[in-house]
């Protein structure tokens, strides 16, 4: 295989204006998902060059990839920091419901990010509440999480306020305009819980065309004609709209999803899922209809919701395990269920695609495995690069010990590979 062509010099500049430098960084003899075997070399926050294994000897650090899949990092389309790792606090026999102070909301909304970084996460969009008695506060704290994570892995916030319609709403309109201003990188919210639930996504719409920002709802989507109509508005938003969960979807007839399913793709909406669970703006549980949709050519990407608070206790934030479930349980192909969570959950968010080829962005997760079927079963080890560093690494091994009778079961044990070509450490 011919290496792939370097990308221009001046693309560093784009580089050094986004933040660090990276010093160039070879990976070296890793599996990609056509069962190529190639060296990989980074440089600043791209790619600089693909090549056959072995092929790419400049000098720099080089890591070791035999028996690894490399992969487009995962996105985390769906998450919520300022809940994020509460179950806890709210459990028998605790003190009582967790700290909403700002600085535990930042603590728990940077550690929760650090635990999705682990699980191959470099970007993540995170819904946070405004209004209330908490006004502003938690939406400053996970702001200011996110500006602690930087150069590990980039934190976007959607503002998400209660009321928007009628005298009660007033504040929430105030509010989502100066969360926007603060810092906020999305708007969305619940239109759902409104008594006019078409007049809060009109809201939501007007203030994004204002500021130029895109939209990130929670619907239930059980009701056809409201959903339509939102359809129908979003269809104009150049910033983009996203709706999810969306399990609401799969209560309809086949007919009437059918019809929300066209509707949806006609106005260019992105559902994103939630398999692994619901969250706090899900009132059911469930899951979106993902094969109807796709097949009517909605653009579906795939998010975790909920981690460890009280609407998902156990929920793991692991982008890996949501592609899992879309596999195992909705019917997806392995490459499809990847994508979710990858290439479309990327799309939703709005940032650049991302492909093991020179020029694109070094968003990569390499897996121990040789396939994405496999991958997605059993993935224990991995290893994450955001911006051409690696960031996160996580490292399981497996051993058995000796049979009793001492026959030698030649049972396997998971470790490095032997040495071949392309290696390095």
């Amino acid at each position: 295989m011919p290496d792939s062509r370097p990308r221009p010099p001046d693309d560093h500049a784009a580089d050094a204006a986004n933040g660090r430098e990276s010093a160039a960084l070879t990976l070296c003899g890793a599996r990609l998902t056509d069962g190529r075997i190639v060296d990989v070399r980074l440089g600043g926050s791209r790619i600089e060059a693909v090549g056959t294994a072995g092929s790419l000897t400049a000098p720099g650090a080089r890591i070791d990839l035999r028996g690894h899949l490399l992969l487009p990092a995962p996105a985390e389309p769906h998450a919520h920091s300022d809940t994020a790792l509460t179950a806890d606090g709210a459990a028998t026999g605790a003190p009582g419901p967790a700290s909403q102070l700002p600085e535990d909301v930042q603590r728990r909304a940077t550690e929760a990010a650090l635990l999705q970084l682990g699980h191959g996460a470099t970007a993540l969009r995170s819904h946070v509440r405004i209004g209330d008695v908490q006004g502003l506060a938690a939406l400053e704290a996970v702001l200011q999480a996110r500006r602690s994570l930087r150069g590990l892995a980039d934190l976007t916030a959607v503002a998400v306020p209660r009321l928007l319609t009628g005298v009660a709403g007033a504040d929430g309109l105030a509010m989502l305009r100066d969360a926007v201003k603060m810092g906020a990188g999305a708007v969305g919210g619940r239109p759902d819980l409104d008594p006019d639930p078409t007049g809060y996504a009109e809201a939501v719409l007007e203030i994004a065309a204002e500021h130029g920002c895109p939209v990130d709802l929670h619907t239930d989507s059980d009701d056809p004609a409201r959903l339509a109509r939102l359809a129908t508005m979003a269809g104009g938003l150049r910033q983009g709209v996203a709706i999810g969960p969306c399990a609401g979807l799969s209560r309809l007839t086949g007919e009437a999803a059918g019809r929300a399913a066209d509707q949806l793709a006609a106005s260019g909406v992105t559902v994103i899922c939630l398999p692994q669970g619901g969250c706090c703006g899900a009132e059911r549980r469930g899951t979106a209809p993902v094969r109807l949709l796709r097949a009517a050519g909605v653009r579906v990407a795939a998010g975790s919701g909920a981690l460890r608070d009280l609407a998902n206790p156990v929920g793991r934030g692991d982008p890996l395990e949501a592609a899992y479930l879309l596999a195992s349980q909705s019917g997806l192909r392995a490459e499809h269920a990847y994508e979710a969570v990858s290439a479309e959950a990327r799309r939703a968010m709005g940032l650049p695609e991302v492909r093991i080829e020179a020029g694109f962005p070094a968003e990569l997760l390499a897996v121990r495995g040789e396939h994405l079927a496999g991958v997605l079963s059993l993935a224990y080890s991995r290893i994450v690069v955001h911006r051409g560093r690696v960031v996160a690494r996580t490292s399981a091994v497996r051993e058995y010990c000796d049979s009793e009778t001492g026959g030698g079961a030649g049972l396997p044990r998971q470790g490095r590979p032997d040495s071949g070509p392309g290696g390095g450490a």
